[in-house]
């Protein structure tokens, strides 16, 4: 079954809030090698100006997950995901983030294109914290190789 079209505008249901772990903060850290104290050391953060540890950039991919198993599980997508590659990832960002905070996400699928018999699947997984306020926006495109691909 090809990639629905119809998926693009179609926003999904918040994801249940995501407590942000200040040992999940450091295991991202050292998985990306991030060096910097403020990823480990809460003085240091705190010194930087931030109210715990900093998470690396990257790191709301871990709760973008919940919002991309929403999309892949979603039954008229047509996505298999055996056939997924990840094309392109961004971060848009309000703040950084902080162990401590409380994010919940919410998917919303802004692009559905076909390609050379392939399709590309662009999601955008807005997440805020518990007063409501935007922390970051994580930006996924999925290439869904065709058939022949």
């Amino acid at each position: 079954m090809p990639v629905n079209p119809e998926l693009m505008g179609r926003e999904f249901a918040p994801t249940e809030p995501y407590l942000v772990g200040r040992e999940k903060v450091r295991e991202f850290a050292r998985a990306v090698f991030a060096t910097s104290p403020i990823h480990f050391d809460p003085e240091a953060a705190r010194a930087a100006g931030h109210a715990d540890v900093v998470a690396p950039p990257t790191f709301p991919v871990v709760v973008q997950e919940h919002t991309l198993a929403q999309l892949l599980a979603e039954p008229d997508a047509g996505i298999d995901f055996s056939r997924v590659v990840h094309g392109d990832q961004r971060f848009s960002y309000s703040r950084a983030v902080v162990a401590g905070d409380e994010l919940t996400a919410t998917l919303a699928v802004t692009s559905v294109k076909t390609l050379g018999g392939n399709a590309m699947v662009t999601a955008e997984s807005t997440m805020t914290d518990a007063s409501g306020d935007h922390v970051v926006t994580a930006i996924s495109t999925l290439v869904v190789r065709g058939d022949d691909a």
